[in-house]
């Protein structure tokens, strides 16, 4: 029998082939049956609604996988996923930093539009309101089974009365903690599924939360319905626990650098797992699956290290370090494998995306900011309504708002004093959030100078004219839409808790131990399940 190109189809052609044999069918009818049975299938598949799978990582930078161009880690999977789908050159994460970010990439809008303007501590009053509408909630509501797995970082007051949890967010299952794993990401205490804590867990984070999603691929989704699983990887964000197997293959005088490459090749190496889940149960052709991250490289006095491929800045700025990221997607049959784009996408546009994808309506009751991408995958181009635009009042680096226009890109600082409390609410900052004017602004060419080292404002006046009159129409409609925040004084709640790496990193950081302990005795006398 001639081999099939595609392993997911055999079962399909397989029989017509094998009544083929049965009786006397000429060669050339063979060929058209096998033709047909071909086409057939591929027709049902694309006929079905896709399962769509994304993976989310926390804090990887631009530069930290080997597709895109890291010499330093070995990540065998990514890399292989990339040659499998399309690779993103100019891909954004929705904001610089990780509440804000994840808000973008499940509302589709700009999240200080929804009233996330930082990350969002244990206890906040911070969070996605229950009337934003997300993707989980739009394929939930279109009859997909929905699950989170991993970091969840939508509200502050995770697992308690008065905010929306995941589920009222669409998740029909979630497995999650609010931020960090405590004490840190190996043996975490503080996971919660469904809304009951489920205790201390064996093992680290990127496992754990795989095998979540391998269990419920498995076992507890509804097998009649496509389904949305959205998985949250904590690594590399610290506090980072690497398992010694990934550790050792980076030797170094520094720990903190062991550390830190060989937690990106243990997600790596999870990644690949749950990839090799979707061959197992025959899913890959009618997944699409898309990769990326939350923000760019951390770069902390623990551990300083992270890639950007040179472009400037890190978390928490608006400059290209900071918000640009990997992005992945693979859909076989949809997505040329191998393929690279080179158009500018973002978090954003992820929800008008799928609701392409799936054929569900796009929210028309409130702006959307991002844009449907699906021509690229058939080498289209896409027109976007309005630029790619970043607004994080509490930006590092003196600039707190972004815009892109194709090859340029605007900067803009926010005429107001430093952010007053990077954790907590502060009156005066909410005020700012609301009112404050822009200052400063500064326009490169990203195709000319990707390092934003060469400000062309007055080299370009009609273009930075222009591209400063969108800047402030978009800036003003999203102040308007802004909620507002109480005043809150952060407890430190997860900093009290955390359990440091015993090494201090090449900045030599100070000794940190936690103010409240965790409690790993066990008692005999207790039946376990």
């Amino acid at each position: 029998m001639k081999k099939l190109p595609d392993k997911s189809l055999q079962g399909r052609v397989k029989p017509i082939l094998e009544i083929c044999d049965g009786f006397r069918v000429s060669y050339v009818m063979k060929r058209l049956l096998f033709f047909f049975a071909i086409s057939f299938s591929v027709f049902s598949c694309r006929g079905q609604s896709p399962n769509i799978l994304i993976v989310l990582a926390d804090d990887l930078g631009y530069g930290d996988l080997g597709c895109y161009g890291n010499r330093i880690v070995k990540t065998p999977n990514l890399d292989r996923f990339a040659r499998e789908g399309m690779r993103f050159t100019d891909c954004y994460a929705a904001a610089a930093n990780c509440s804000p970010s994840r808000t973008g990439l499940m509302t589709g809008r700009t999240p200080t539009r929804v009233g996330v303007h930082n990350w969002i501590p244990m206890l906040s009053p911070m969070h996605v309101p229950k009337e934003e509408i997300t993707i989980a909630t739009i394929l939930r509501n279109g009859s997909y089974d929905t699950a989170h797995t991993g970091k969840w970082h939508l509200n502050g007051w995770f697992n308690l009365p008065g905010q929306p949890q995941p589920n009222d967010h669409g998740f029909n299952h979630w497995f999650s903690v609010q931020n960090n794993g405590l004490p840190n990401h190996r043996n975490p205490w503080n996971f919660v599924r469904n809304g009951t804590p489920v205790g201390t867990l064996k093992g680290y984070s990127a496992g754990i939360v795989t095998d979540e999603a391998i269990h419920w691929l498995r076992q507890w989704r509804d097998k009649t319905k496509p389904f949305f699983l959205f998985t949250c990887y904590h690594e590399p964000h610290e506090p980072i626990a690497t398992a010694p197997e990934f550790a050792k293959d980076y030797p170094s005088d520094d720990p903190s650098y062991s550390a830190y490459w060989g937690n990106v090749a243990q997600m790596d190496a999870h990644f690949g797992r749950l990839m090799a889940e979707l061959d197992k149960q025959e899913l890959r052709d009618n997944t699409l699956v898309f990769f990326t991250s939350d923000n760019g490289p951390a770069r902390t006095g623990f551990h300083p290290h992270g890639e950007t491929d040179g472009l400037r800045d890190k978390k928490g700025s608006v400059f290209e370090g900071g918000i640009r990221v990997p992005g992945i997607i693979r859909w076989p049959g949809r997505v040329k494998a191998g393929s690279i784009d080179h158009t500018p996408i973002s978090g954003v546009d992820i929800l008008p995306t799928l609701c392409d994808v799936t054929g569900f309506k796009t929210p028309d009751d409130r702006p959307i900011d991002g844009t449907n991408i699906t021509p690229l995958f058939e080498g289209k181009k896409i027109v976007r309504q309005q630029p790619l635009f970043w607004l994080f009042h509490a930006a590092r680096g003196g600039r707190q708002v972004a815009l892109r226009e194709g090859d340029w890109k605007l900067v803009a600082a926010i005429d107001a004093p430093p952010v007053r409390k990077r954790a907590g609410i502060d009156a005066l900052d909410q005020q700012d959030i609301k009112s404050a004017k822009l200052g400063r602004m500064e326009l490169y060419n990203l195709n000319a100078d990707r390092t934003e080292t060469r400000d062309l404002a007055s080299a370009e006046p009609k273009r930075f004219r222009q591209m400063a009159e969108r800047m402030e129409k978009i800036y003003s409609d999203v102040q308007k839409d802004s909620p507002q925040w109480p005043a809150w004084e952060w407890p430190r709640y997860e900093h009290q808790r955390i359990q440091w790496p015993a090494y201090r990193g090449a900045k030599k950081v100070p000794l940190r131990k936690p103010q409240i302990p965790g409690d790993f005795r066990s008692n005999p006398l207790l039946k376990r399940p």
